[in-house]
């Protein structure tokens, strides 16, 4: 609909970004578009949230969230157990992360917590 009223041209080098950029009537302005069902980005993210309760999520169409907060909030460990903690529990989130959200599946499943209810 926007290239009805303007001219749009791609802007270069993506990345792992979940908008694509364009430049509108040939720039310096852009516009941004996520489009992730209809062209979905899944297999260059490299996002993770972040909840405003401290779950780490690896997408935000995931189902699962694992908990940092309580390895944060642990009396019994010291820094760099608190630190290597924080990094296992990374790495675990990342290992997780799936290759697409799956929304165009039939067995999709919604979140039962939405982006706007985990501070997004």
């Amino acid at each position: 609909m926007l290239s009805e009223e303007f001219e749009l041209t791609a802007v270069p080098g993506r990345g792992s970004a979940p908008a694509e950029q364009f430049y509108v009537d040939g720039g310096p302005e852009t516009v941004g578009i996520i489009a992730s069902v209809s062209r979905p980005f899944c297999a260059a993210c490299d996002r993770l949230r972040l909840t405003a309760d401290g779950q780490f999520r690896n997408c935000l169409f995931a189902q699962d969230e694992t908990d940092v907060r309580s390895v944060l909030r642990d009396p019994s460990l010291g820094e760099s157990q608190v630190r290597a903690g924080i990094a296992a529990t990374l790495a675990k989130v990342t290992s997780a992360k799936l290759p697409g959200h799956g929304i165009n599946d039939p067995s999709f499943i919604q979140p039962t917590r939405p982006m706007s209810a985990i501070g997004g």
